[in-house]
């Protein structure tokens, strides 16, 4: 009969109540014939006592004070106000003094890493000489590192940016799909693709739902999106790149102009910047008191440049680069701080790639052959979005994949889809982890990703 409540509806309005709190050990400090506990759930924790009395013996307090850290433990105990905030504690004016508790599941006695280590600013780690934890040894016990403020936070507001995402679109009236993820032919061309075994034939790891999305714009659908992972076999172990991850796509039909999608993408990043201020202000703040940062800044209407516009910039600050050349990473980061001097922004759109660096699906721009109707989007100097109107011409996107060496066979469903009348339509795939990272202004995308894979990790 008993009736657990959440630590975090621990206040003074319950002061002098019995209340049942489930909760982890964080801490424990026996100081004479008391025994002062941190009880941890999720975010949240209150400072729990255990003392020589009328509810506790001897034995009690030290058994409390025995019981190995992250155990999970039911106490019974009423609710006091305390006399003087409670540092490092969420609940800081009230404290439990315990009158029972049960050991519902022991930890070990040895932690991997502890939860406080973790937490802690590695600049205050260095100038103190306190122990930090290296990201190898979070992510080779995940689960533990996963337990932290920092790390709740971090997966919290990356709910919300999926939450807020489907909100969005669905007020603007898309349809949210599944895709399949095991196709016939690489879905981006190149040879960025995992090969998998598939009965007596090979098939691939989607590296996007780009085609599918497609197909159900042809399908008369209008508008849709999905959320879902996506598969990159890309060799590359930098702080921004995954093996797998989960994709925020979206696809939409359009009247006049591709910039119509372009804008409607632009105000659904806008309104997920905007719902993450004002519902997860909490976890920005946790995160950045082990990770400082800069509030992220965005304009209303979204800047967007033009690509020649953004070699000009780099040009005037001294980069060599061709026309038609793609931006290099140390190329978008500088464009990104140049932006930011200029426009006071961290959210920008480049539009007009050249035609030759994007993919066989692309559609040509009308005016400039040698450019495209597609764009990036990019929060602090990394792009977080690429997109681009759509070749909806059977013929024309015919010719554009034998100039890339496609193997028209591989897909010929495809193409096929636009030979029944296809809609003009653009639309972008966002990656969720890039945006979580940049937004929060951390260093690594491992740091987003809660199970992450590489080239080099593939457990747990």
């Amino acid at each position: 009969d008993r009736v657990l409540i959440r630590v975090k509806d621990l206040t003074v309005e319950k002061a002098d109540e019995v209340v049942w709190v489930r909760g982890r050990i964080h801490t424990s400090r026996a100081k004479g014939k008391q025994c002062f506990l941190v009880l941890r759930q999720q975010q949240f924790n209150v400072q729990a006592l255990v003392a020589v009395g009328q509810h506790a013996s001897k034995q009690m307090v030290k058994f409390a004070a025995n019981i190995n850290k992250e155990s999970i433990v039911d106490v019974e105990g009423v609710v006091r106000k305390a006399y003087q905030k409670i540092g490092g504690c969420t609940q800081q004016d009230v404290e439990l003094h315990v009158q029972r508790i049960y050991v519902i599941s022991l930890a070990e006695p040895r932690l991997p890493l502890q939860l406080d280590d973790a937490v802690r600013p590695e600049v205050e780690g260095e100038e103190d000489g306190r122990a930090t934890v290296n990201q190898d040894t979070r992510l080779d016990n995940r689960v533990i590192d996963l337990r932290t403020s920092t790390s709740q936070a971090v997966f919290r507001l990356q709910s919300g940016i999926c939450q807020l995402f489907r909100e969005t679109l669905i007020h603007k009236g898309f349809v949210e799909i599944q895709t399949p993820k095991i196709i016939s032919a690489a879905s981006e061309g190149g040879a960025n693709v995992f090969t998998v075994s598939y009965f007596k034939s090979s098939a691939y790891l989607a590296q996007s739902p780009q085609l599918y999305k497609q197909m159900c714009i042809c399908a008369d659908f209008e508008k849709v999106f999905c959320i879902g992972p996506v598969f990159r076999a890309e060799d590359s172990n930098t702080h921004r790149h995954l093996t797998e991850f989960v994709g925020l796509d979206m696809e939409m039909a359009f009247n006049y102009h591709y910039h119509e999608v372009v804008d409607e993408i632009a105000d659904t990043l806008v309104q997920i910047f905007k719902g993450l201020q004002e519902r997860f202000q909490s976890e920005i703040q946790t995160v950045n008191k082990q990770f400082p940062c800069e509030p992220f800044k965005f304009l209303e209407p979204t800047l967007r440049l033009e690509y020649c516009e953004a070699v000009a910039m780099l040009r005037e600050a001294g980069v060599e680069m061709g026309d038609e050349e793609d931006l290099s990473t140390p190329n978008e980061k500088l464009l990104g701080r140049l932006v930011k001097e200029k426009y006071d922004t961290d959210f920008y759109i480049l539009d007009k790639y050249p035609l030759a660096v994007r993919p066989f699906y692309t559609m040509p721009d009308p005016v400039n052959p040698k450019n495209s109707n597609s764009y990036d989007m990019f929060m602090r100097g990394e792009e977080i979005l690429s997109g681009a109107q759509r070749i909806h011409d059977p013929q024309l996107l015919t010719e554009r994949a034998l100039h890339h060496g496609i193997d028209l066979e591989k897909i010929k469903a495809y193409i096929d889809s636009f030979r029944f009348g296809a809609p003009p339509h653009a639309g972008g795939g966002i990656g969720l982890e890039r945006v979580t990272m940049l937004y929060l202004g951390l260093h690594n995308v491992r740091q987003t990703s809660m199970f992450p894979r590489d080239p080099k990790r593939l457990t747990p």
